[in-house]
């Protein structure tokens, strides 16, 4: 049964884990040590993620499988949330990220205070369009995105009503 717990000190390991070229072709590429250390940073921080939001561990049966959150941010001049997901390679093409994708539905649904949460996987990543589709989100086109900082990417705009 898949559920989620809050990232918590010791989750470290599931960053560097997921801080493969491989992983991260679609966001940029790894980022650096000391780029992962402040990632670390925030999403242990109690006061990090505003209006419920947070960054979780998805577990199968007690297993780490990977991470899903989601984040307060303004889309339009409107205040929403924005998910995003990472499964380990070694759990990846069973379904894990879809079912997390849809258990950050839930929470956000149960716990949050905006009425939207989106998602903005790059146009030309087929696996994280999929998991929008297939966890309820609706497409609502293309648009321009910035990820990381400085690096202007092509999205699809993903959202699933949460209020």
């Amino acid at each position: 049964m898949m559920t989620l717990r809050r990232y918590a000190e010791g989750d470290f390991w599931l960053l560097e884990a997921k801080n493969t070229p491989e992983m991260t072709a679609k966001l940029g590429g790894p980022e650096t040590p000391e780029k992962l250390a402040d990632r670390h940073r925030r999403y242990t921080d109690p006061d990090g993620f505003a209006g419920g939001g947070g960054m979780f561990v998805v577990l199968d049966g007690g297993e780490p499988v990977g991470t899903v959150g989601y984040w307060v941010r303004e889309w339009h001049g409107e205040p929403v949330y924005e998910a995003g997901w990472g499964v380990l390679p070694t759990h990846q093409g069973k379904g894990y990220a879809t079912s997390a994708a849809k258990l950050a539905v839930e929470h956000a649904r149960e716990h949050g205070d905006r009425a939207w949460l989106h998602a903005y996987p790059k146009v030309d990543h087929p696996a994280s369009n999929a998991i929008c589709r297939k966890a309820g989100f609706e497409l609502m086109g293309e648009c321009d995105f910035e990820y990381p900082v400085g690096n202007p990417i092509v999205c699809n705009d993903w959202r699933v009503a949460v209020k």
